[in-house]
């Protein structure tokens, strides 16, 4: 992507990393407790607990923000290493500020709103909701969306 116009990171809310925090937390505090009670049901619970921390790591590593490039003519949406949005600018019928709300979206990540939205949140806060020529809205997680909106109107 050329001639880049717009460039942010939006890291994920605290709520996610909260809740990362302290799911591996607990996994690791159970691990130790029972390792000091009972040796061969250590064995079992690092063989479950390892493999489940370590696939929980890899998921919050990836999805730990997502960043947003806007060129002249396109507008992109990279959330981790699977997910990837490009939109053409000349493609895009409107912007509007939202926000990201639980009710619509059912959380944080990639989702389906229930407004037929696709989503790519990082928290419950500012968002963008791009409603397109084809196909279903899309919305994404910013901390400036009346400049971005700003930008693809001047640019379209």
């Amino acid at each position: 992507m050329a001639d880049i116009v717009y460039k942010e990171w939006v890291p994920a809310g605290k709520l996610v990393k909260l809740l990362v925090g302290f799911v591996s937390l607990v996994s690791a505090f159970t691990l130790l407790v029972v390792t000091v009670f009972a040796i061969s049901l250590a064995l079992v619970m690092a063989a479950i607990l390892v493999p489940t921390l370590a696939f929980i790591g890899f998921m919050f590593w990836n999805y730990r923000g997502l960043e947003i490039k806007m060129n002249s003519n396109e507008l992109q949406v990279d959330y981790g290493l699977f997910n990837r949005k490009r939109v053409s600018l000349s493609d895009i019928d409107s912007c509007e500020p939202t926000k990201a709300s639980f009710w619509k979206y059912g959380g944080v990540g990639v989702r389906c709103g229930v407004d037929g939205s696709r989503a790519y949140t990082t928290s419950f806060g500012d968002a963008i909701k791009l409603n397109l020529q084809r196909g279903h809205p899309f919305v994404f997680s910013t901390n400036n969306p009346d400049e971005i909106c700003k930008l693809i109107r001047a640019c379209n």
